[in-house]
């Protein structure tokens, strides 16, 4: 799946209108339920994900303005030559205000809007840090591209370094900490669902075209207070763009996307119901060591829940350990963060962090690293 971070309509037009007078650093957050972004009712006009299609790269790495609303996310784990541990998000949202723009002769007109998120995380120090930044998708100031593909907001980025956009850099900075690292994939594109089309609920058009980069070996540098450390380790990088992707009765989602030192990775999203309840069509995507995939439907992969922690600055209480199996693939493994606050202080508060893998994965014993991701226990929480 994955996944808009939620922030109403007006919000975004508040941006659009702000920026006339502030800088992007200067807006007010403003807080909004988690299916905000994808419940809007107006979608006249829009492009909806009805039917698979033939992904074309490098050019679908690049925007889909058709469509109401798409985000590029990267997440990793890291390690320094000494043994410490890091954990990165760097994370660029569009949306669209309009479906189609009016002709304007301003280099400043646009009906496109960019935010991104970035966080670090530090495990020696326990501690998480978030920011947030955005933009109009014009003068400059926001954008993406194709081919080449590049997706940055100011001078955070994303930037290919070879045709087909499987080795980029990334590039981001804010107030002591900053990341400069280069991807480099080692495993083909894959495509989640139905060769690429994912389902979110039973109603036509609540769909996503979704993909990933699931092994980025990775290097470059991290800085944290102020001090820089040489890192190695994998990213996960998602590309998804819809118009409405959840259903009426949503209010969630759990994601996780895994990665194995059997060099498996596993990506699982459920989507959360009012009552309760789990969306039927929440599914998963096994990744084999040669590439290769194959489609979960929700009938094969089980998540239970272990332990929870609640948040002081919100009062929002998260799951934070996590029993995932997947019969079929002999998989089972214990998930746990490798810190426990890891919430996401940005527009609308959610939890999005690393977590330590162990567990059995075919016969035998298996380690990892991954991250999850957390939306909807904030609703109506505190903003810290």
């Amino acid at each position: 799946m994955k996944r808009v971070i939620s922030i109403i309509f007006l919000f975004l037009v508040i941006v659009v209108i702000g920026f006339a007078f502030f800088s992007s650093q200067q807006l007010s957050t403003i807080s909004a339920s988690v299916t905000g972004l994808q419940s809007n009712d107006s979608m006249a006009g829009y492009a909806r994900v009805t039917q698979s299609r033939d992904f074309k790269f490098p050019d679908d790495h690049g925007p889909h303005p058709e469509y109401q609303t798409e985000w590029w996310y990267y997440t990793g784990n890291l390690d320094s030559a000494d043994g410490r541990h890091f954990a990165y998000q760097l994370t660029f949202f569009r949306r669209a205000i309009t479906p189609t723009v009016t002709p304007r002769a301003s280099e400043w007109a646009t009906n496109q809007i960019y935010f991104a998120h970035f966080a670090l995380t530090d495990v020696k120090n326990n501690t998480h840090s978030s920011a947030e930044r955005l933009s109009r998708g014009a003068a400059g100031l926001a954008g993406a591209t194709g081919n080449p593909f590049r997706v940055w907001l100011e001078t955070w980025n994303a930037t290919s370094l070879n045709a087909d956009g499987s080795h980029v850099q990334l590039q981001a900075e804010d107030d002591g900490r900053a990341l400069n690292l280069t991807l480099k994939s080692a495993k083909p594109v894959v495509l989640h669902g139905d060769r690429g089309l994912s389902q979110k609920s039973a109603e036509a058009g609540n769909a996503s075209y979704y993909y990933s980069f699931t092994r980025l070996e990775t290097t470059g540098t991290i800085t944290v207070n102020g001090e820089t450390f040489s890192v190695t380790g994998h990213s996960w990088m998602d590309h998804e763009w819809s118009t409405a992707v959840l259903g009426p009765n949503a209010v969630g989602w759990d994601w996780f996307s895994i990665q194995l030192s059997d060099n498996r990775e596993l990506m699982l999203f459920q989507i959360r119901q009012k009552d309760g309840s789990v969306e039927p069509l929440s599914s998963g995507t096994l990744v084999e060591p040669d590439g290769s995939t194959r489609h979960l439907t929700h009938d094969q992969f089980k998540i239970d829940v272990a332990s929870t922690w609640k948040s002081n600055p919100t009062g929002a209480t998260y799951p934070s350990t996590w029993n995932v199996a997947v019969p079929s693939a002999n998989i089972q493994l214990v998930l746990k963060p490798y810190v426990a606050d890891q919430e996401m202080h940005v527009s609308i508060v959610y939890w999005e962090g690393t977590v330590s893998i162990s567990g059995q994965s075919g016969n035998n014993p298996v380690r990892g690293n991954g991250f999850v991701e957390l939306t909807g226990y904030a609703a109506g929480a505190k903003q810290p």
